[in-house]
Formats: structure tokens, sequence, C-alpha cells
């Protein structure tokens, strides 16, 4: 384990959590994948982010396992914790962009600024800090597909199952988000 690896996946896991707690959790533009999956279970069931995260990232860790090999959930490990640990400390403060949340465009673009360089800090590492990210790795290694292509077709489902909450001009939004992240998270791992 080299502890370059371990803080990148540590401040790209809490880079994460702070856009989607920041930005996401308030504004009404959410992302794909099992971050907006958390933010749906949070709207309908009053379940916080900080454990369906963990939860979720379980199963699809122990989904994709195999092809991702035993370093890749180590990092990953690390990267989990740490997000649903800074999203729960995230959690017990105020938010601070409150001024931008009435502006959805510049939500859309700064989470996904958030997401996807705190996403892209965590592949690069060699880990990855939510269930989604795994399995897009795993399935991009798998296919040989584009790491964006993967994660286009998983946020774009729950993008749609998102439709259940918020309204239509809202998920443009969000489709804004899941492209911008899915692209910066294709740079960054590849840098």
């Amino acid at each position: 384990m080299k502890a370059s690896k371990v803080i990148m996946a540590l401040l790209g896991a809490f880079i994460m959590a702070f856009g989607l707690y920041e930005i996401h959790s308030f504004s009404g533009v959410t992302e794909g994948g099992v971050l907006g999956l958390t933010l749906l279970l949070e709207r309908h069931f009053s379940l916080s982010p900080a454990f369906t995260s963990l939860v979720m990232n379980i199963i699809c860790y122990i989904i994709g396992w195999k092809t991702l090999g035993k370093g890749f959930l180590l990092y990953s490990g690390i990267a989990t914790l740490s997000f649903s640990l800074s999203y729960r400390l995230l959690e017990m403060t105020q938010p601070i962009f409150t001024p931008l949340y009435p502006h959805p465009l510049a939500c859309a673009v700064v989470g996904a600024l958030f997401i996807g360089v705190g996403a892209g800090l965590c592949v690069r590492s060699g880990g990855a800090p939510s269930g989604d990210d795994a399995l897009a790795m795993g399935f991009s290694k798998l296919f040989k597909l584009k790491i964006e292509t993967v994660y286009l077709i998983s946020d774009l489902t729950v993008l749609a199952l998102s439709l259940s909450y918020i309204p239509i001009k809202s998920i443009m939004y969000s489709l804004l988000t899941v492209i911008l992240s899915g692209k910066i998270v294709g740079i960054i791992s590849r840098i």
C-alpha cells in the first residue's frame, strides 16, 4: 500500500462527499449511479447517504471484486469509508453554498467539478469511492469501453428513477452534471 495512493483516495473521497452534500443534496440537481441513488433513498425513505452509500458500495464491490483485484478493493475500501465518514461529518455543518442553490446551471457545473475531480482522484489511486465507480471500472476493463460510457449508462438509469421526485427541468441539469463529471473522471484518471 502506497501512502501517496492512500492520500489521493482520501482526498478524492472527501471532495466527492463535499460536492454531494454541499451542492447536490440542497440544489435539486442530482447525480447518477450510487450517489444519485443515495439521494433518491434519502428523499423517499429518509435514509442518510452516509449509511446507504456504504451498504450499496459493499454490494457493488462484492459483485465486481474478481474483475478488479485485491489492491483495488483495498483502496476502494479506504475511499468508501472516507466518503461515508466525510459525508457524515459534513451533515453536522451548515451548508455554505446557499447563494448558489437557486441557480441550477451553476450547481450542475460546480457539482460536476467536485464529483468528477473527487472520483477521478480515487480512480487514479487505483480504487473507487462508490460502487458505481467500481462497476464502471470493472465493466470498462471487461468490455473494453471508455469509463465515461459505462458511467453514462448507469447514470441515465438512476436519473430516470429520479424523475419520481425531481422535475424534468432539474433532471436536464442533472444530465449535464453526469455528462461533465463522467468526462472529468475520465480525464483525471488518465493523467
